[in-house]
């Protein structure tokens, strides 16, 4: 356990989770949950930020919280996903697809 996140346990359940996604044909989706479990898998942790709440254009990335990270902004990414048709959590659902992928570059 780190950062209040039962490793195992979650990474397993976000595997079987985009399992479904996978079938129900939500790439968006599906690609953020394999990003989630594969970043707590390598780095033991939930490390990325919540996308700042200032109202954002279409289009725009929307700025990261650099001092919010793990179990919080898991907590807020498993919202967004919930809900994934919304058009503002598809845009932060993007720009957490982009943190990841600054995340694995940068480490």
């Amino acid at each position: 356990m780190r950062n209040g996140i039962i490793i195992n346990t979650l990474v397993d359940d976000l595997k079987e989770l985009r399992k479904i996604i996978v079938e129900e044909g939500n790439p968006l989706l599906a690609k953020v949950i394999r990003l989630s479990f594969e970043h707590i898998e390598t780095y033991e942790s939930f490390n990325i930020a919540i996308p700042e709440d200032d109202p954002v254009e279409e289009g725009e990335d929307a700025p990261l919280q650099e001092e919010t990270t793990g179990q919080e902004s898991l907590d807020y990414l498993l919202s967004l996903m919930a809900d994934s048709s919304n058009k503002v959590n598809e845009i932060e659902l993007r720009e957490y697809v982009s943190a990841f992928n600054e995340y694995a570059e940068d480490n």
